[in-house]
């Protein structure tokens, strides 16, 4: 039946249009934005899991930077202590040297001052971000030999989200204790006296030590005792070389992670531009066959009124 009130044909033409256009605009924005959930509307569920992952890959970055400078912070007191073990390696050269008949050991002792100094200035200078593990003060309120570097971010199945800390342990590290005489440098040496002046590595003095066996003895014993703090401050290089490794392979986790949350990410949100291509050329084919249709349809009541001419 023909009707010059509803034009059913055109009703349907026009609906069909209608979704053509709605489809045609959601795949516009899907390519000029690249995301095929862009709010909550187009997919609630992917929407706030997508806006989560990325908040916590915000965490991970900001981990990654705390990690930087707690790596920065170990390079630094690992960069002192190995020179420090230079250092002290060459006064146990000279204190052998030393042990020579007749040798002037005023002079030795003048060389050994210098590095007791150089020494001091090593520890006092292993500082960054104002962080020096080297050159502490245990009577210091709030002394912790325990260094702790943010590692990690975590969320469990329940949302709880978490820090992970790697934890540092310095209390064989530090080289010189400003309030007490704790640290590797200013601990006294066992067995050393008489002649020998001072009472650790930083200001003993072997300029009054003679050729007598006595004298010598001291010596031979002052060495042993320069050797002792020699191997624990290798030891010392070595916890510093085994946290710096520990934190580098962190690092790259942490990156490694991060990129595979903006993996997953994207694999929830981002819009197939190949499929979404594709569509848009079907798309707007579709829309130039329902426009002709919708132009088919109204042409109908067109016919109808010629018969009135």
């Amino acid at each position: 039946m023909s009707s010059l009130l509803t034009n059913s044909s055109a009703m349907v033409a026009l609906s069909t249009l209608r979704n053509i256009n709605d489809d045609l605009a959601t795949t516009q924005s899907r390519i000029s934005t690249g995301m095929r959930v862009a709010d909550a509307s187009d997919n609630a569920a992917y929407w706030s899991i997508a806006t989560t992952m990325k908040s916590d890959n915000d965490a991970l970055s900001a981990v990654q930077d705390s990690l930087g400078l707690g790596a920065a912070t170990v390079d630094v007191a690992f960069t002192a202590m190995d020179q420090a073990v230079d250092v002290v390696s060459e006064i146990k050269a000279k204190l052998v040297a030393a042990t020579a008949p007749g040798v002037d050991r005023a002079k030795i002792q003048s060389d050994i001052t210098e590095l007791q100094s150089q020494l001091t200035t090593i520890a006092e200078s292993a500082t960054f971000n104002g962080e020096n593990w080297l050159a502490e003060d245990s009577t210091a309120a709030g002394f912790n030999t325990d260094k702790t570097v943010v590692g990690g971010f975590t969320r469990d199945a329940l949302g709880n989200a978490a820090i992970q800390n790697i934890t540092i342990d310095t209390s064989g590290v530090f080289l010189v204790d400003g309030g007490a005489d704790t640290g590797l440098l200013d601990k006294a040496l066992a067995g050393v006296g008489g002649v020998i002046g001072g009472a650790n590595m930083l200001d003993f003095t072997i300029t009054a030590v003679t050729d007598s066996a006595a004298d010598l003895a001291l010596l031979s014993g002052l060495i042993t005792g320069v050797d002792g703090v020699l191997t624990e401050m290798t030891d010392a290089a070595t916890d510093l070389g085994s946290a710096k490794s520990r934190i580098d392979m962190q690092t790259e986790f942490v990156k490694n992670l991060s990129d595979a949350v903006t993996r997953g990410v994207g694999q929830l949100v981002d819009a197939d531009m190949n499929a979404e291509s594709t569509r848009l050329q079907a798309l707007q084919t579709q829309q130039q066959l329902g426009i002709q249709a919708l132009s088919i349809a109204n042409s109908g009541s067109q016919s109808i009124l010629s018969l009135f001419r």
